[in-house]
């Protein structure tokens, strides 16, 4: 069986720690685990997701619950609660229901106080890792037949009907996807007409409808290139030499958003290099697959605008593509010739110290898990046998996660976002003395996450920022900081502080306090706005060179309102406790803030999301902002106008639900049926009752509440619906332990703010 190990690496050579692996979790297959009743439990789960995956994509993360809930030997002892048509809600029942999931989600906590999670959904995840492993010869040290057969299966179970993949598991069938994880198959032992239900003919039929591979977007055709089964001229040009222009250049390192930056970095040097691995026999059988004209007749000068319509979400303006071609018709030649030459190994030599930089930033880990092979790939390419590829390979497995759909990989854990959300969603149940050790755990977490150090040596020619007193998405070894996961750690920390520390544990020095406050005050931008990890200082006209055709405003950072909210909920919670810590910059930082939730609110009273579905999701967070800087439906039209929006896409039901089409339409858009998601009806209930919902008319809280309750399992647990998360407008995201936290969250928040028992609604 697989088992989920938690915070282990000591004893690995190649891995190090800056908090001794705390918030680590990785599986392992032990086939001595489990009685048969178990392993007949998990193959169960199994088969019942393959059964019903056309109806629900996302996994229920089975696996470790299951684990978890043996491990705690849990059993639900409160009994399940109803609420029939026509029948108040009592306090009673609304706490019934509340300790239901607060036990369970206490439960489900690791040993070393992290909520463990998977965060997945992509479909062009996997794919690189194994190219990189199979160019390397290591794809079968890393991943035993176990690891194999499960990364199989998840192939299997997220295969679209027409016999393609989706950008996401719940998406339409893309090039890109279908291409990669075709090749994915095929380096993983099925043959051409192999795979579960005819998996690789249907695929190929697929592409070759299409007109073969030649139409992958930009990122295939780079890791085409790098497998032989494309050629180099057929990509439009990533000189390395980009990385040494200066500062003052109007396009230039320093401006681009960190993740793009450390994406481009490797494919530059690999593209500099024109590196290409060794031409295999399946290499060549695959040029035959999936090309529909012979390999070494193609015209690959005529292929690089080329992009398959399914892929094509953002189309490359005329701009950008005068660009390209002149790069690729003066530039590229004169840098292969003498003396320029020099200055191309001169440039490949400075990106490559770059690559070493960000890596031992990270302990090998990287920003993300698009990028980690990539980096992994161009560390192996410049010493196949150095200690560089070996701390690469020591932490693959930060990024897997196992369940019932099978072996995936994660963009980045998501351990101490998860954490700081159902420490809230805890501390919100006012229930500490029934869950002392877990706050205590928790706490003991998020203490020891907090990252120490900025970045080393001179860390912003390295093109990095501040993040001495941040908390990064996942874990302390991952070192990136970010504005809203600094700022939901903090109000973690502060509400802590006021608690009896023989219950939750000793509070966190002043000095630390101070130290997040500095990193999220860092990071407002002049419009008010909040960015992710760096602070927003580029045109938005740098965003007409994105390359990538299937996402958008991915070339610089921007101010998101979700990163703006956290912000200005954990600033007023500060000022609360330390009044006098910078106050008039607080004040004035928070009173901008506010501004900008008023300057983005869509004409229909909604905000739009960048890292959720979609406007759900961002009208909470930005009603729960405006009420932290004192905004009320009274004084506040901002306010009046996103209570009105929630309350007029409220379904029958009484719950909300939103389309993942949301975010790349950027149209709010209501799910199939106007049916509810779970998720999203508890993040209205928690922005409506923020907004003081409660005091004007509670009817709409109380049916809210009752669908919630109505709706959870016996074990406390929540139906898994769909897929909450989201990035970059076109990709979507599984945030696992959201179906738990939410509503969890917006029912201890409903039985504390909402006066019970409900009448006549």
């Amino acid at each position: 069986m697989w088992r989920l190990k938690i915070a282990e690496g000591a004893n690995d050579p190649y891995l190090f720690s800056t908090n001794n692996f705390l918030g680590r979790q990785t599986w392992e297959f032990d086939p001595n685990a489990g009685t048969p009743g178990e392993r007949a439990k998990v193959e169960e789960a199994r088969q019942n997701y393959y059964k019903n995956r056309s109806h629900v994509k996302a996994s229920t993360d089975l696996l470790w619950q299951m684990q978890s809930l043996k491990e705690k030997n849990f059993k639900q002892t409160i009994h399940q609660v109803m609420i029939k048509d026509g029948e108040e809600i009592t306090h009673e029942a609304a706490t019934a229901a509340l300790k239901r999931g607060v036990h369970l989600l206490s439960a489900l906590q690791a040993s070393d106080g992290h909520w463990p999670a998977e965060m997945t959904g992509p479909m062009f995840y996997f794919p690189p890792l194994v190219f990189a492993l199979y160019i390397t010869g290591h794809l079968n040290v890393v991943f035993s037949a176990e690891h194999r057969k499960e990364i199989l299966r998840h192939i299997y179970c997220h295969q679209n009907e027409d016999g393609g993949w989706g950008l996401h598991i719940e998406g339409h069938s893309i090039m890109f996807c279908t291409a990669l994880n075709y090749i994915c198959l095929r380096m993983l032992g099925e043959g051409p007409n192999g795979g579960q239900d005819n998996a690789c003919e249907k695929a190929r039929k697929w592409i070759l409808d299409r007109g073969g591979i030649t139409s992958v977007p930009s990122w295939g055709k780079t890791w085409l290139s790098i497998l032989g089964l494309y050629d180099w001229s057929g990509c439009n040009p990533m000189p390395p030499e980009f990385w040494v222009l200066p500062s003052n250049f109007p396009i230039n390192p320093a401006k681009m958003w960190c993740y793009c930056r450390v994406t481009y970095l490797p494919m530059s040097y690999l593209y500099g290099k024109k590196f290409v691995g060794t031409i295999t026999p399946l290499i060549l059988q695959l040029r035959e697959e999936l090309h529909v004209e012979p390999y070494h007749t193609i015209n690959w000068r005529q292929k690089r605008h080329l992009c398959a319509q399914e892929d094509l979400y953002y189309p490359h303006p005329l701009l950008q593509m005068l660009l390209w071609d002149s790069l690729y018709t003066i530039s590229e030649p004169l840098v292969s010739r003498w003396p320029f030459n020099k200055l191309r190994e001169k440039a490949l030599q400075i990106t490559m110290d770059l690559i070493h930089y960000e890596d031992e930033c990270s302990r090998y880990i990287n920003i993300g898990i698009v990028e980690k092979p990539l980096c992994m790939l161009a560390c192996w390419v410049e010493d196949p046998t150095g200690d560089y590829f070996k701390k690469h390979l020591a932490r693959i497995a930060d990024y897997i996660w196992v369940a019932e759909d099978g072996m995936k990989l994660q963009g980045i854990g998501s351990q101490t976002w998860d954490t700081s959300f159902a420490l809230q969603a805890l501390l919100a149940s006012n229930l500490s003395s029934e869950i002392g050790p877990t706050l205590m755990k928790g706490h003991y977490f998020l203490k020891h996450s907090q990252v120490k150090n900025n970045p080393p040596g001179d860390f912003k020619r390295m093109f990095r920022h501040i993040s001495k007193g941040s908390w990064t998405y996942s874990d302390q070894d991952h070192g990136w900081q970010l504005s809203d996961c600094t700022s939901e750690g903090l109000k973690c920390c502060l509400y802590f502080s006021k608690m009896q520390p023989e219950i939750v544990g000793e509070k966190m020095e002043p000095e630390k306090f101070y130290d997040a406050i500095n990193v999220i005050l860092s990071l407002q931008s002049k419009n008010g706005g909040f960015p992710g990890w760096e602070p927003a200082t580029a045109g938005s006209w740098m965003e007409w060179f994105n390359p990538v055709e299937f996402l958008e405003d991915i070339i610089i950072e921007h101010e998101h309102v979700e990163c703006t909210s956290a912000s200005m909920q954990a600033l007023a919670l500060f000022k609360e406790f330390y009044p006098e810590h910078r106050r008039n910059e607080i004040e004035k930082c928070i009173d901008k803030a506010v501004q900008f939730l008023e300057d983005t609110q869509k004409p229909n009273g909604s905000w739009y999301a960048t890292w959720g579905v979609c406007f759900i999701y961002a009208t909470w967070f930005a009603l729960s902002g405006l009420a932290a800087a004192g905004k009320t439906y009274n004084n506040c039209s901002a306010v009046r106008k996103g209570v009105r929006f929630l309350l007029e896409i409220q379904t029958d039901d009484g719950g909300w639900g939103e389309s993942y089409l949301s975010c790349p339409n950027k149209v709010y858009t209501p799910l199939p049926g106007k049916r509810s998601n779970l998720v999203h009806t508890a993040m209205a209930l928690m922005g409506l009752i923020h907004s003081g919902q409660a005091k004007r008319d509670p009817n709409p809280l109380h049916r809210a509440a009752k669908l919630l309750i109505n709706s959870q399992l016996p074990d406390g647990d929540f139906p898994q619906q769909e897929m909450t998360g989201a990035f970059m407008r076109n990709g979507i995201l599984h945030y696992a332990a959201f179906r738990n936290i939410c509503p969890t969250w917006a029912l201890a928040l409903y039985r504390e703010h909402v006066a019970l028992p409900s009448k006549n609604f």
